[in-house]
Formats: C-alpha cells, sequence, structure tokens
C-alpha cells in the first residue's frame, strides 16, 4: 500500500457478478482490470520461456457506472436515502471506496434526483437522467471510434449472417449501435434495451436464411481486441479528461 495502489474485488455493474478493479488511493481513482489472453502465447524472461503469458492491463473507469448499479437496486425501496445507505454489499465490501472518489455529489446529479434534509444529501435514482447520460457516453463513444478510423460495420454485421449487399461500409446507424454495445458492458442488461429504445436503434436486419458455410469474418460485438479498447479508454474517460484541471467538472464528465 506504500504506493497507493490497491486491488479490489467490486461488483460487475453488468452481470452482477465479481471482477477486479484496481484504486489508485493517492488520487484516489479507479481503474477496470482488463485481461487479454490468446491460445499459445508465453514470456521471454532472461533465457527462459514462461508459459501462460496473460496480459493484464488497467483502464481508467468512470465510478458512476458501479454507483448506479447500487442506485438502480435501491430504487426498488422508492425512497430517497442516503449515499451510505444505498452504497452497501455484503459480497463485496470495498464498494465503500466508491464514496472516497472526488467530485462524487457533482457526478450523482447525472444519474439521480436529490434532496436536503438538515444539511444532509438524500439520493433517488432518475431513469430519465440516465438515459440522458448515457446518450452522452454512446455519442462520446462514437466520436471516439471515429477519431481512431475503427471500422465498426463488419463488427456489428458479423452477429448475423448477411449477402453481399448487405455488407457496406460504416454507418451512423453502425457507430451507434456499436458504441451501445461498449456502453451496455458497463449497465444491467435491462437499462442496455432501455437505452437501444431511447436512441431510437432499428432492430438488426434480417439474416440471411441460408448462411454459407463460413460465417462472415470480422469480430463479434463482444469480442473486441485490447487495442481497440484501449483506444477507445484513451479517449473516452472521464478520468483522463479531469487531470487538465481547466474545465468544469460536469464539463469533464462529457468531453
Amino acid at each position: 500500500m506504500k504506493t497507493g495502489l490497491m486491488f479490489v474485488k467490486l461488483v460487475n455493474p453488468c452481470s452482477g457478478e465479481g471482477a477486479i478493479y484496481l484504486f489508485n488511493m493517492c488520487l484516489p481513482q479507479l481503474f477496470e482490470v482488463k485481461v487479454f489472453k490468446e491460445k499459445n502465447h508465453s514470456w521471454f524472461i532472461n533465457e527462459s520461456v514462461q508459459s501462460g503469458g496473460l496480459l493484464h492491463f488497467a483502464t481508467p473507469m468512470d465510478p458512476l457506472f458501479l454507483l448506479l448499479y447500487y442506485l438502480i437496486k435501491a430504487d426498488k425501496e422508492g425512497k430517497f436515502q442516503p449515499l451510505d445507505q444505498v452504497v452497501m454489499d455484503d459480497m463485496f465490501p470495498n464498494c465503500a471506496l466508491l464514496l472516497k472518489l472526488p467530485e462524487l455529489e457533482k457526478l450523482l446529479r447525472h444519474v439521480t434526483e436529490e434532496k436536503e434534509i438538515d444539511k444532509k444529501k438524500y439520493y433517488k435514482y432518475s431513469k430519465e437522467k440516465t438515459l440522458k447520460w448515457l446518450e452522452k457516453k454512446v455519442n462520446q463513444t462514437v466520436a471516439a471510434l471515429k477519431t481512431n478510423n475503427i471500422n465498426v460495420s463488419a463488427r456489428v454485421q458479423s452477429t448475423a449472417f448477411f449477402s453481399g449487399d448487405q455488407v457496406s461500409s460504416d454507418k451512423e446507424e453502425d457507430y451507434i449501435r456499436y458504441a451501445h454495445g461498449l456502453i451496455s458492458d458497463y449497465i444491467p442488461k435491462e437499462l442496455s434495451d432501455a437505452l437501444s429504445k431511447y436512441l431510437k436503434l432499428p432492430e438488426p436486419p434480417a439474416a440471411v436464411p441460408n448462411p454459407p458455410s463460413k460465417p462472415f469474418s470480422g469480430t463479434n460485438l463482444k469480442s473486441r481486441t485490447s487495442p481497440e479498447l484501449a483506444a477507445l479508454y484513451s479517449q473516452t474517460s472521464w478520468w483522463k479528461t479531469r487531470s487538465s484541471g481547466s474545465r468544469k467538472a460536469s464539463d469533464r464528465l462529457f468531453s
């Protein structure tokens, strides 16, 4: 802990299962830990070859996604509650570390309604505000995809079999659909479906009845490669913009 780095197990806001995260307690700052694994991979260490060449890398993560998970869960009670009573988890007690992150109240305004009683803040999940915030996240991700010249049409279309005339160059809808898929990795499925409707995404085109023996080559929507993710995180991370120090907190979140 001398370095201020701490690996903790917290809830995955999409699946509800446990996942490893990294806290920088000095800043403080939250990172998610990703594992890049190839079937045949090893490391050269000195003059020996070590098998099992997993690559772990940490990328800055917007903590609001994790807070959102608990806010949605607490909303079942239908009342305003103090944040320390919302962010509680017997399975993942380290979730309390989220309450130590900076500018927390400003972040919560994007996804909650709040009241103040006797100088104490109470919060309640707002689906309307959350969808607006997620729409901005999608637009932010679309901009990053375009900036990094990442082709998305093949990835969107590879989820089904398409005839030749259906496979086309990148369209705005493809960017939005792919960005929606990325954001959906950090929110519950019910909210992901609601976001899809909010974005007015049409249903995917019907698949060809008799697909060829070899499926259309491309990366599945859920099988994004680490270079793509690294490029996107470098563009879309709220924490990256936080260090600039020249913008207002509300601007940093959506830069």
